[in-house]
């Protein structure tokens, strides 16, 4: 009986140790291996959260072999801290720590750390909407416009979506806007421009997250289609530097303008491509500005899983003696 008690008190240490320094996948096997729970019986759990993993990407986990990254995966982390009785964000900080690029690889974008309480919050805000992960609607086509304004801030979009139901009953969609750093979402507006009208609103004040029930005057049938039009007035930031978007699941077409209002243009814009929110930036590949048009565009026929944007560099700081000022 003492063996067994030195051998617990072992694996508690062994988590404790774990839990302050990491990395992840050490403090996930310590967390399983001091529960004395296999495997299968935390999928089971997992499943109880209405979360699906797969065995297979639990060994990869705690193996070091693969690491979550994906909304769901992410998730799944969150409710492995209730099911192994550990403290709140204790996983998800390793996850974060380990995955947050070195200033060397850092580009102008979010943060990794930023990304992933950014998903954290819309989790829980989706959950306060009592919105499913799945919508139970399929996007066809989403043509998005974004505005920059005079002081190169994010002034707002404009969202054109076409959308199938593959549930019955389908009567909403959520709209999500995440603003850039230092953004101020109760000072932003939602607009419900054609076929839906606003419902509820919510909002995380640090993450620049809001989230609005857009709904529809009809309940869809699995197989109907909508069309609808949607914008989002932001222009509470400072500069910004990009604009992206992140796809769950691979869908129909989808069409990106920037169009820049104010007298300066950037210098250059790229399009740019990640798998994920940790891994880096890739499919880098330069837009042509329009002089004429003030704007720059891509289309991609049909979207892949992971984050697809523009960027663009506006070479000189802006400064009080700017004639866009």
């Amino acid at each position: 009986m003492r063996h067994g008690t030195q051998h617990a008190d072992l694996a508690t240490a062994e988590l404790e140790t774990a839990l302050r320094g990491g990395p992840f996948h050490i403090a996930l096997r310590a967390a399983i291996a001091a529960r004395g729970l296999p495997l299968q019986r935390v999928q089971h759990h997992l499943s109880r959260y209405g979360v699906k993993v797969g065995v297979t990407s639990l060994s990869y986990w705690q193996q070091g072999a693969r690491r979550p990254q994906r909304p769901e995966s992410l998730r799944a982390v969150r409710a492995l801290e209730e099911i192994l009785q550990l403290p709140d964000e204790s996983l998800i900080r390793l996850l974060v720590k380990a995955d947050e690029p070195s200033p060397a690889d850092r580009t102008a974008g979010r943060s990794y750390r930023s990304l992933v309480e950014a998903s954290g919050v819309l989790e829980r805000l989706l959950g306060e909407l009592e919105s499913p992960l799945d919508s139970g609607l399929h996007t066809l086509g989403h043509h998005e416009c974004v505005r920059i304004g005079a002081q190169r801030e994010l002034v707002g979009r404009e969202s054109h979506h076409i959308v199938r139901a593959h549930q019955e009953g389908v009567d909403r969609y959520m709209a999500v806007h995440h603003g850039d750093p230092g953004c101020a979402p109760e000072r932003m507006a939602v607009r419900a421009l054609e076929n839906c009208r606003t419902g509820r609103v919510r909002w995380h004040q640090e993450t620049g997250v809001l989230v609005a029930e857009l709904l529809f005057d009809t309940r869809l049938r699995a197989g109907d289609t909508h069309l609808f039009r949607y914008a989002f007035d932001d222009g509470t930031a400072g500069a910004s530097g990009e604009y992206a978007r992140g796809f769950s699941f691979a869908g129909g077409q989808y069409a990106l303008q920037v169009r820049f209002t104010g007298k300066t243009l950037p210098v250059r814009c790229h399009r740019f491509t990640q798998q994920s929110t940790a891994a880096p930036r890739a499919g880098r590949q330069e837009l042509a500005l329009s002089p004429h048009h003030r704007s720059v565009h891509l289309v991609e026929p049909r979207v892949r899983s992971g984050i697809l944007g523009i960027e663009w560099d506006w070479g000189q700081p802006l400064t009080s003696g700017n004639p866009e000022a």
